[in-house]
């Protein structure tokens, strides 16, 4: 087994098919199927079921990838440390549930980097694809929240998939809504004052459920509910119907422009669930790349410059 064969390996996983794999290569696609038919008689396992419509990862091969990705990683990241310059396209990725400071921050880090030389990835996706993606590797960090509802189902999930979860920062639940909303100028909203407008949640798909949501305090009994996949979508909503979402409080204009705003929310001293504990999760005992390490100190010093705004602006959570 060489890394270039744990290459070709992730390398067609990610293209679907061997003809693509083999453009992005840049070998013939005879050589292509050569080397891995040559990698699956050494490992004694089919690694891919071919089809017209390209390849799919066989089970044997859905856990062979984890590993392959988690070696070829670390090869990439002793190169990109210690190897002399060359054509070796390093990759950085960021799977992460929908918090705009960490695109912000994704987008920074990359501003300091020379795009031709990095392959870079942002995923905004659903809580159990930001475990699958760090799990097998497609990412390298990913951003998530922890409360006292779903800790010890996530825990298990992090320890299962031999994971790491590193705090970022404790923040406490807010209402976030348009400007013109008719409880936008409020100092602190109640649950009694959102009945009349819908609940909007990021939909977590067929496996979702209630363990797996973004928004904290989802357990609650809400009489108008509607799920959308993604920001812009939410964003829109909150304008057009007048929805709300719960969130850690911490937005950024930049990306989700100025027509909105957090409002802290008022719960019970004795309701934890309306506190949460965002952080990152890694794979147990992988050195960060150096983009890696950038990315999470350019977070947490994002964050706290954050809180610092919330202070001086008056937005505190309602305890």
């Amino acid at each position: 087994m060489t890394l270039q064969q744990l290459n070709y390996v992730i390398t067609i996983s990610e293209a679907g098919s061997l003809n693509k794999a083999a453009e992005i290569l840049y070998v013939s696609q005879p050589s292509l199927t050569s080397a891995l038919q040559e990698l699956e008689k050494e490992l004694g396992i089919i690694i891919f079921r071919r089809s017209g419509r390209g390849v799919t990862l066989t089970n044997d091969g859905v856990e062979f990838l984890t590993y392959a990705r988690q070696v070829y990683q670390q090869y990439e990241t002793l190169m990109e440390k210690y190897g002399k310059s060359g054509t070796l396209k390093k990759k950085f990725g960021v799977s992460a549930q929908h918090y705009s400071f960490a695109v912000k921050t994704f987008v920074e880090v990359v501003k300091q980097f020379n795009t031709a030389e990095y392959e870079f990835a942002i995923r905004e996706t659903k809580t159990r694809e930001v475990i699958e993606d760090v799990s097998t590797l497609r990412s390298e960090i990913g951003i998530l929240y922890l409360n006292n509802f779903n800790r010890a189902v996530l825990v298990k999930l992090f320890q299962t998939n031999d994971l790491e979860f590193h705090k970022l920062i404790d923040c406490h639940a807010y209402v976030y809504l348009w400007r013109g909303h008719p409880l936008a100028q409020c100092t602190s909203i109640r649950t009694e004052q959102l009945r009349e407008y819908p609940c909007l949640s990021f939909e977590q798909g067929g496996n979702g459920s209630f363990y797996f949501a973004e928004e904290i305090l989802s357990t609650r009994e809400y009489l108008r509910t509607i799920k959308a996949n993604d920001r812009a979508t939410m964003l829109n909503l909150m304008i057009g119907l007048n929805g709300y979402t719960l969130c850690s409080g911490i937005i950024c204009e930049e990306l989700n422009g100025t027509e909105y705003r957090a409002v802290p929310f008022e719960t019970n001293q004795k309701d934890t669930d309306g506190q949460m504990e965002i952080g990152y999760i890694v794979k147990k005992n992988q050195m960060l790349s150096k983009i890696g390490d950038l990315y999470i100190k350019e977070i947490k010093q994002y964050l706290q410059k954050q809180e610092e705004i919330n202070r001086q602006t008056g937005i505190e959570p309602y305890l």
